[in-house]
């Protein structure tokens, strides 16, 4: 199963009123796995940074005057993200988004139901509590320490870990399960995963006759049978 985790930075709150997109950044997960491939542009907005919003990820527009519009890396974030699912800190916000800049070039829109919501999950798990990004890596003992600004791909590399820990664990899949690894890329056979034994074997469940009954059946097989050198 692949996945992609993302977030986007913006210059505010609503596409509809001229705020456009300024940084993306993604990582997949196959199998609840990281793989090691991740997308991140940063992007021209065509239009003034206001304070509030360089306060919060620091992109001036000094920096982003030529780095490359959307419609120049739309196609690009569209095959990388192909038919997977999306698991997002607040989906609804950066759905928004990039349903709203896809729409004006015309091109395919994310379907909703693609899309997980990180923040949803952890208000039903935790309800009450704090579930900003930095709550939950507290909550997790997830080491945030680099992120002094938001930053897309930081944030989708932190959020990963978020989200397996809120799904049940970083590796939910233990290692039954076959996919590409981080490091290759390739495809990693499990054939060679043993359960350990039992530290205390389970009592037996037979009762007294059913096992009286097993040994008389056995006598009669005489002593080359081989339920006695099993025994």
């Amino acid at each position: 199963m692949r996945e992609i985790v993302l977030d986007t930075e913006t210059t505010g709150f609503e596409p509809e009123s001229g705020d456009r997109i300024v940084e993306i950044g993604a990582v997949e997960l196959y199998n609840h796995m990281p793989t090691g491939r991740t997308f991140h542009k940063y992007i021209n907005p065509q239009r003034a940074m206001p304070e509030e919003a360089f306060a919060v990820h620091g992109l001036g527009d000094d920096f982003l005057r030529d780095k490359p519009l959307f419609a120049e890396i739309a196609q690009e974030f569209l095959d990388f993200v192909q038919d997977a699912r999306l698991v997002i800190h607040n989906a609804a916000f950066d759905m928004k988004f990039l349903n709203a800049e896809l729409g004006w070039l015309k091109l395919p829109q994310l379907p909703w139901e693609r899309a997980i919501d990180t923040l949803a999950i952890a208000r039903k798990k935790f309800p009450g509590s704090p579930a900003s990004l930095d709550a939950l890596c507290r909550r997790f003992q997830i080491d945030n320490s680099a992120r002094t600004l938001h930053g897309a791909l930081l944030d989708s590399e932190i959020l990963a870990e978020v989200y397996l820990e809120l799904i049940g664990g970083r590796q939910p899949d233990f290692v039954l399960s076959t996919g590409p690894t981080a490091k290759s890329g390739k495809v990693t056979e499990t054939s060679t995963w043993r359960p350990m034994p039992r530290p205390t074997p389970l009592a037996s469940r037979l009762t007294p006759s059913e096992a009286a009954a097993h040994q008389a059946f056995v006598d009669k097989m005489g002593d080359a049978a081989l339920w006695r050198k099993l025994s």
